[in-house]
């Protein structure tokens, strides 16, 4: 991560490890067909992703820390961009036992653009509707203040989608439904065409 470590300086970080039944393992690659959904889950904002690029932005734009959010009321900038990643364990699980998903894709480093392929199967791809969902002010300001292209900005951020489950066109309207009553915000956000 440029500018952020030097001499002495090191990470450290933490992870979870799980257990899953071998014919529950997702991405379920044989299940998938041409006309799943992709059912996207709405972000708190960058999660952990693009901070390197975000650090150029906010130096670009001139702003310190500490000065008011211009995409946030009531926040620094610091604050409204250090929102903390959203876990979609509680929610998603159930689905995921009930054995209506055929793929996950959490969208981290990579943005929209490298994750989602890696969770569809050989000779179908993920293909998006890009006017399904508004990016969360936070997408927009880093856009305009860093003169991000459309591309890049969606190779390297979430743009408000924080994780992309894929469905059978009949089981989606089901998955949506628990999603929302479960609190998430929730929505198509494309399907799996051909390649």
């Amino acid at each position: 991560m440029p500018g952020m470590y030097a001499g002495a300086d090191f990470d450290l970080a933490g992870f979870c490890v799980g257990a899953v039944e071998r014919g529950r393992v997702l991405p379920n690659l044989e299940a998938q067909r041409r006309g799943d959904l992709m059912i996207a889950l709405g972000s708190s904002g960058p999660h952990s992703n693009g901070y390197s690029l975000i650090r150029r932005i906010v130096e670009l734009a001139g702003l310190a820390w500490d000065a008011p959010s211009p995409f946030s009321t009531d926040a620094t900038l610091a604050q409204s961009l250090l929102t903390p990643t959203r876990i979609y364990i509680e929610s998603v699980l159930p689905l995921a036992k009930a054995g209506v998903l055929k793929g996950c894709a959490h969208i981290t480093g990579g943005g929209l653009i490298e994750n989602p392929p890696r969770a569809v199967a050989r000779g179908l791809a993920p293909r998006f509707d890009w006017a399904a969902w508004e990016p969360p002010p936070v997408f927009r300001w880093l856009a305009e203040a860093g003169g991000v292209d459309e591309a890049e900005m969606r190779r390297t951020f979430n743009c408000g989608v924080g994780l992309v489950l894929i469905a059978s066109a009949r089981d989606a309207e089901a998955v949506l439904a628990a999603l929302l009553n479960a609190g998430e915000t929730a929505f198509v956000c494309g399907e799996l065409a051909p390649a």
